[in-house]
């Protein structure tokens, strides 16, 4: 998972400095490359992929394809945003249903 509040993140201690909690978004990888990625966002149920991360219902994004299209793929491998990688946004709904919603999605 890729999140600044992990100790593993590489900008753990820059984001411990400026800021005073963690929000809900984050990043993973998935094995496979883009046709898991896609694969696993039809799958999943709860998440609306939605190119905005911001609201109170649960939203998912594939980057690479969506809020970071116009930028050069070259770049986006230089950034580390991969075909892999997915990112969620955390909203409202009951914690245990997004992680179901989530393994199902992972199962496809």
């Amino acid at each position: 998972m890729l999140h600044p509040g992990l100790a593993s993140h590489p900008q753990h201690e820059l984001a411990l400095r400026q800021t005073t909690g963690f929000g809900g978004t984050f990043s993973f990888r998935l094995t496979g490359g883009r046709e898991d990625a896609f694969r696993f966002l039809n799958a999943v149920r709860l998440f609306t992929l939605a190119g905005s991360l911001g609201g109170v219902e649960s939203l998912i994004e594939h980057p690479r394809t969506m809020t970071h299209l116009s930028i050069p793929p070259e770049v986006l491998d230089e950034m580390g945003i991969g075909e892999d990688v997915i990112r969620i946004s955390v909203g409202v709904e009951d914690v245990d249903d997004l992680i179901a919603d989530l393994a199902q999605g992972l199962d496809a």
